[in-house]
């Protein structure tokens, strides 16, 4: 099968093909350097930075997303680090909404990453938008990046997703990403996120979300204990 013509595996799909996760935000209210770059042109006068630099919320592992797919520690991690050389060779790109294809299209590419790292479970870092003079000066769209940010300068919140390919599974009750997953970028979507992500290196925050996702698990199988016992016990009577 050709790259470019994979199926994509929808929530609760098995298999392989391509695999998009909405796992993390960008808003200019929630991280400290975002909010400075919203509050810079508030008086009124046209002032935006140059590079476009952002903070985002990217990705998470060992906790269940909005498709209901957990990304093993081992799978995540080792792609990041893969991915780490696009970053050294500034060719990180992603697109302003993802395509159902495994390339990217350099005619709608809205951001370059530069930097990535972990914290926790969580993978934040930065994406540099690609912007145009027009825009830079005049506040002219004409590129995907000038288009999201403006979305951003206007104070909307964006959804970062990743966009992959690999298989599918199912695992003691979890839908699993197998070991082949090969990650392909990060675009810039209007999807809403995972339940819990966020804008900001706070790391009492991640911290928050982490433990509010693992007790959340906790009280699921502790439920389904109780409803198990509780069947049994109808059954015997």
């Amino acid at each position: 099968m050709n790259r470019t013509d994979l199926v994509e595996i929808k929530k609760g799909e098995f298999g392989t093909g391509l695999l998009i996760e909405n796992d993390g935000y960008i808003s200019m209210t929630e991280s400290v350097n975002n909010k400075k770059i919203y509050e810079s042109i508030s008086d009124g006068e046209w002032n935006v930075p140059y590079p476009f630099i952002v903070d985002a919320v990217f990705q998470k592992f060992d906790i269940k997303n909005a498709n209901g797919r957990v990304y093993p520690e081992r799978v995540l991690k080792k792609q990041v680090e893969i991915y780490q050389q696009k970053i050294k060779e500034h060719r990180a790109y992603g697109e302003l909404n993802h395509p159902a294809e495994s390339t990217i299209d350099l005619g709608r590419v809205s951001h370059n990453i530069i930097e990535l790292h972990w914290e926790g479970r969580t993978l934040v870092g930065k994406l540099e938008l690609n912007i145009s003079e027009g825009f830079r000066k005049l506040g002219i769209v004409s590129t995907m990046g000038d288009m999201a940010a403006n979305h951003l300068l206007n104070g909307y919140k964006i959804g970062v997703s990743s966009r992959g390919v690999g298989s599918v599974e199912q695992k003691l009750g979890q839908t699993i990403v197998g070991d082949d997953f090969e990650l392909i970028c990060w675009d810039i979507v209007s999807d809403p996120s995972t339940p819990g992500a966020y804008i900001g290196h706070k790391e009492e925050l991640i911290q928050y979300v982490e433990e509010k996702s693992i007790e959340k698990k906790a009280v699921n199988e502790k439920l389904n204990k109780i409803n198990k016992i509780l069947l049994s016990w109808k059954e015997l009577n």
